[in-house]
């Protein structure tokens, strides 16, 4: 059976808080992607309850003949009953086995392609979402989500539809065959028990949200102390998060123990309403044959009716508790797809031509909340193939230039232009594929030194690998380690080095051949001699491409086109190194004090 996938749209974003229904209609496109799968498991399910119902109806006549007196108790037995009893026996499973067949891969399809969405639009959300995220509530909610989509499935397909369709075929045998008494008591049991379990599992759904917040909540803060290992051994805190922990688990404890209390209560009050319909079905059916109403054969029949609609009905309780908490736990990740999408390309977005790009910052004003200003009108240009930099002190702004052209976010006024095109009229994945970057701080993969290099551009061969990392001057380190390329570098890299893991990002870089280049204080982290020797390499790097360079350290950016000095957000000097220094300015007097700074650590590491 084929299937074409089909491109769902994003679900609307909901107004006030999600309901249950808003949760279910999302969800149904996902299903009738594959409609025909889905009609063929719906008729297998039909098929399986009428051959489970016919069965006691067959049992009934052949107690009735049974009991009747005959010589030949054998011959007495329409053989026809007992082909009948054994196909519907078989009948039920085949048709309950297709029905899961066939339906297995639709589940399993909907829980790949919305995992697969979930985790496509995390990746399109703003840089400013991510900065406030908590990585460990997430994993958890994108966890507990996927994982309770296929629950929802299986428990709604394979347990609640099938009792649903048996509770109206019986009912429809009662009315047909007996008194009214019989379908009123089954009808009343069944309305009061449903009652009961929705109202109180409705209640029961409070806690359950909370229980998942706090399991959330603590293990976000045990993701988050992990990620800072050697700083909580820095300072001997082992104890203090093991405290702050325990906070929140005693928080996660305290609202499970309410969460099973309430349970308790719901399953008595669910077996007492049972217990109650069930004597009253058999005192029925008791006082039937009694009067010579009713054979032995249909009090059989009305206790395995009893049998098939209440056994599945007990556990029908708690498939509904475990739907409202799938249905909460996939609440949650559809409120992932929800969140808007912050930076989105416009409907006449083109993409960037390929080529030389001159790019220039028109006026610029930015603010990442509206009370704080971090840009004030910044206006340059670097023309195509030509070096700027910016210098400043921390938090002038330097960084935000950067993440600016790479359009996390939108400028609040002025613009950015590219080849004189404003980059919001471009595609961002034109936009980006245009530039590279070596950031500060180079998080790498936990995967070979092969891959982090090849990410830069995942269809590179292993020969442009080996070529972009003599360019970075890598090679030599990687063919010396005893796995090569092979070598794990561990989580956020952190088996190699400040100054190799640079590379690594050089290396990258320039796998991806861009015709933008973006230096984000690359060196800053490095001590002195590291610095030079990756110096050389940055401006080789830079030779032929037009290079943003952000540094704080002024003897990185010496032999830049252009230098621009920002304060505060905003440009007050700018031009070459030697022109800056003959004004005698702002620029000057941080060269002065960083020379004199040199000058100390280097007399100090002299005299040590």
């Amino acid at each position: 059976m084929r299937h074409r996938t089909a491109s769902l749209p994003l679900p609307a974003a909901p107004v006030g808080e999600r309901r249950d229904w808003q949760t279910i209609k999302t969800l149904l496109p996902y299903l009738w992607a594959w409609k025909w799968r889905v009609i063929i498991a719906l008729s297998s399910l039909i098929a399986a309850k009428v051959a489970n119902v016919a069965v006691p109806l067959v049992f009934k006549d052949l107690v009735d003949t049974l009991s009747i007196p005959h010589d030949q108790l054998w011959l007495a037995v329409p053989i026809g009953l007992l082909a009948a009893y054994g196909v519907l026996r078989f009948s039920n499973s085949l048709f309950t086995e297709l029905r899961e067949l066939v339906f297995a891969r639709v589940t399993q399809r909907a829980v790949r392609t919305i995992a697969l969405q979930v985790f496509g639009h995390l990746h399109n959300l703003s840089l400013r979402f991510h900065l406030e995220r908590q990585t460990g509530g997430l994993t958890r909610d994108i966890e507990r989500g996927t994982r309770s989509i296929s629950s929802l499935i299986s428990y709604s397909l394979y347990s609640i539809l099938p009792t649903l369709i048996e509770v109206l075929m019986v009912m429809g045998v009662l009315i047909v065959r007996y008194e009214p008494a019989f379908a009123l008591i089954t009808a009343a049991t069944l309305a009061v028990y449903i009652t009961f379990t929705i109202v109180v599992t409705n209640w029961r759904t409070a806690l359950r949200r909370q229980v998942n917040e706090l399991d959330s909540a603590a293990n976000s803060r045990a993701i988050d102390s992990l990620l800072n290992y050697e700083t909580v051994k820095y300072f001997n805190n082992e104890q203090w998060e093991q405290q702050r922990y325990d906070v929140q688990l005693q928080k996660w404890e305290s609202a499970q123990i309410k969460s099973q209390v309430s349970l308790s209560y719901l399953n008595l009050g669910q077996a007492a309403i049972i217990a109650v319909g069930v004597t009253l079905m058999m005192w029925r059916a008791a006082a039937g044959v009694a009067e010579g109403r009713m054979t032995v054969g249909d009090i059989v029949l009305v206790n395995a009716f009893l049998i098939q609609l209440y056994t599945p009905l007990n556990f029908l309780g708690i498939l509904y508790r475990e739907i409202r908490q799938a249905l909460t736990d996939i609440e949650r990740m559809f409120g992932l797809l929800n969140q808007n999408r912050e930076i989105q390309d416009s409907s006449d977005a083109l993409p960037l031509p390929p080529g030389p790009c001159a790019v220039r910052f028109e006026a610029v004003d930015f603010a990442y909340e509206p009370r704080r200003t971090i840009l004030h009108g910044v206006d340059f240009e670097i023309p195509a193939g030509h070096t700027v930099a910016v210098v400043g002190h921390s938090g002038s702004g330097k960084s935000t230039l950067a993440r600016l052209l790479f359009r996390f976010y939108d400028v609040g006024g002025g613009a950015i232009r590219i080849n004189g095109r404003d980059i919001r009229q471009l595609t961002q994945a034109s936009l980006r594929a245009a530039i590279g970057i070596v950031p500060q701080d180079t998080v790498l993969f936990n995967d070979s030194i092969l891959y982090n290099i090849q990410y830069g551009r995942p269809t590179a061969g292993r020969d442009e690998v080996m070529a972009a990392a003599r360019a970075a001057h890598l090679h030599e380190f990687i063919e010396r380690l005893p796995d090569g390329y092979d070598t794990m570098v561990g989580e956020r890299g952190l088996k190699l080095s400040g100054g190799e893991k640079q590379r690594v990002a050089i290396a990258r870089a320039l796998l991806k051949n861009p015709a933008i280049l973006i230096f984000d204080e690359a060196t800053s982290a490095l001590d002195s001699k590291t610095e030079k020797a990756i110096q050389a390499e940055l401006e080789q790097a830079a030779q032929g491409r037009t290079a943003l360079i952000v540094a704080h350290r002024l003897s990185t950016v010496m032999n830049a086109d252009q230098i621009l000095v920002l304060d505060a957000g905003t440009l007050i000097e700018r031009g070459t190194h030697r022109e800056l220094l003959e004004k005698g300015g702002a620029y000057a007097q941080m060269w002065a004090l960083q020379q004199q700074e040199e000058l100390t650590a280097t007399t100090e590491e002299g005299l040590t």
